[in-house]
């Protein structure tokens, strides 16, 4: 863990405010690569995480930016919050959407605060002069944040701006995703409409799946008429532990005083991502990809339950 100091606070956008996060120690931060996040521990005892926007040579600093959240359970309302001078404990940084190195050609595809990791993808591909768009779509200029940076930065050439409000700039993402090469890769972040839309475009478009990039920020909550109760045993101790229709496998076994990291709480950031001995797994996470899900050797117990009666993990 590392302990910050919020030195900066900013109104981005309507809802939006970035933050500025510096060692409290005045020390130099932990190196980041292009798509990183960070864990923000916050003082409700919430986890939540933010990917960091700045430039990835900047070690003085991290910057992420945060909606707030109409619907937040709590974790953009707490960050919007804090003021300037507040203390945090942060992890370090982890990259689960990283740059495909070596690529031909990188588009990358933002939707609302989904700029924030494509921001930073966006600065490093700049700064090794790589081939690449960047595609930044919002409802309005207002409601869209860091407008000024990019187009006051080295990369504004690469960078086109969609507002549902302009329709003379709105994405035509047929065009856009046209003439797929080998090497090619996609990089799409923001709500889960949106990036559905980029990704059903681009398979139409003949791009092939390990060639499409994603990260959520959250997920649709599935509702289902027929959760189901079934058992999870431990494969260290043999001991076995019901799960009701009504809790998760998390809620379970952190009652049960088994230590499990636990984050997002959502199947987005893999952090309970956990062995699986036996069973079959009902994936519901959007953190591994389809073949990994289709191993069924892992699962995420935050939000994932069980297609069999029972499930043996590597605990």
């Amino acid at each position: 863990m590392i302990d910050v100091i919020v030195t900066r606070k900013t109104l981005e956008a309507e809802g939006i405010l970035s933050f500025e996060l510096t060692r409290a120690d005045d020390g130099v931060l932990m190196p980041f690569s292009a798509g990183s996040h960070i864990d923000v521990h916050l003082p409700s005892g919430q986890i939540r995480q933010y990917s960091l926007c700045n430039h990835p040579s900047e070690l003085h600093r991290y910057q992420i930016g945060v909606l707030l959240d109409p619907a937040s359970r709590g974790g953009s309302k707490a960050m919007h919050a804090l003021v300037e001078g507040s203390r945090l404990q942060i992890s370090e940084p982890r990259n689960l959407f990283a740059l495909a190195h070596g690529g031909r050609r990188s588009l990358l595809f933002a939707g609302g605060i989904g700029i924030t990791p494509i921001l930073c993808m966006a600065e490093r591909l700049a700064q090794i002069d790589a081939d690449f768009q960047l595609h930044y779509c919002g409802r309005s200029r207002s409601q869209v944040a860091f407008v000024e940076r990019i187009q006051h930065s080295i990369f504004s050439d690469h960078a086109h701006l969609h507002f549902d409000d302009q329709p003379d700039t709105q994405l035509n993402a047929a065009q856009a995703l046209a003439s797929y090469a080998e090497g090619d890769h996609l990089y799409v972040c923001g709500p889960a409409g949106f990036m559905e839309f980029i990704l059903s475009e681009a398979r139409n478009a003949g791009w092939p799946a390990d060639s499409l990039h994603r990260e959520y920020f959250a997920v649709q909550p599935l509702t289902q008429m027929n959760e189901g109760s079934f058992e999870v045993v431990l494969a260290s101790s043999g001991r076995c532990l019901h799960v009701p229709a009504d809790r998760s496998v998390a809620e379970v076994l952190l009652e049960s005083g088994i230590d499990l990291p636990l984050s997002c709480e959502q199947g987005i950031c893999g952090t309970c991502l956990t062995r699986v001995l036996e069973g079959e797994p009902d994936h519901r996470d959007m953190f591994m990809t389809p073949a990994e899900q289709a191993a069924n050797d892992q699962f995420t117990p935050c939000c994932s339950r069980s297609k069999s009666p029972r499930l043996v993990l590597d605990l």
